[in-house]
């Protein structure tokens, strides 16, 4: 199947900024891909153009302040999903039932969730992908080598926690930097 215009010009811009892309989409029709380091918005204008090039849609969570007229459907037809932070438990439930309800859904998440520096990743893309039955990713965006990826599956076991701190530990042995070098930490 060709590309579509759009999708064309997608890739076309990003090698244009300077990004190589390792590798494609994720295999599968759902799944979590993982966005590592999350420290400025213009990752997510790397990732628009890194997924859409292949003519896929990874959604990503908004706050639903940011939906309002223009903005909404703007950032609906880009794959923004809103959300309502002050409530983690219904955002989770939402994005579940989203995911569910859909035969294609892959959402991208920043485990750090917030582009400030954390020491302790958030679980919530483990609860998603076990509720979902789905595989998650380690995504990455390296600043420094612009090189853009889905990456590898990683498996989960039982254990949210145990699983983030080694996912954690996996992403400081690539040594990647973020658009702000100071808002990316993994211990």
């Amino acid at each position: 199947m060709e590309r579509s215009r759009w999708a064309r010009f997608c890739g076309w811009l990003l090698r244009k900024m300077g990004w190589t892309s390792v590798g494609g989409p994720i295999a599968e029709p759902k799944g979590i891909i993982l966005g590592v380091p999350h420290t400025s918005f213009k990752d997510f204008i790397v990732s628009y153009l890194f997924y859409t090039q292949f003519d896929k849609v990874a959604h990503v969570m908004i706050k639903k302040e940011f939906f309002f007229w223009p903005m909404g459907p703007l950032l609906r037809k880009l794959g923004a999903v809103p959300v309502d932070r002050s409530n983690a438990t219904s955002m989770i439930k939402s994005l579940i039932d989203q995911m569910n309800e859909k035969d294609y859904f892959v959402l991208a998440i920043a485990p750090e969730g917030t582009r400030k520096a954390v020491r302790k990743w958030k679980t919530g893309y483990h609860l998603i992908a076990k509720a979902g039955n789905c595989p998650v990713y380690m995504g990455y965006f390296d600043w420094k080598t612009k090189r853009i990826s889905a990456g590898e599956k990683v498996e989960l076991t039982d254990d949210a926690r145990a699983d983030t701190d080694r996912i954690q530990a996996l992403y400081e042995e690539m040594h990647l930097v973020g658009k702000d070098p100071e808002g990316y930490v993994t211990h």
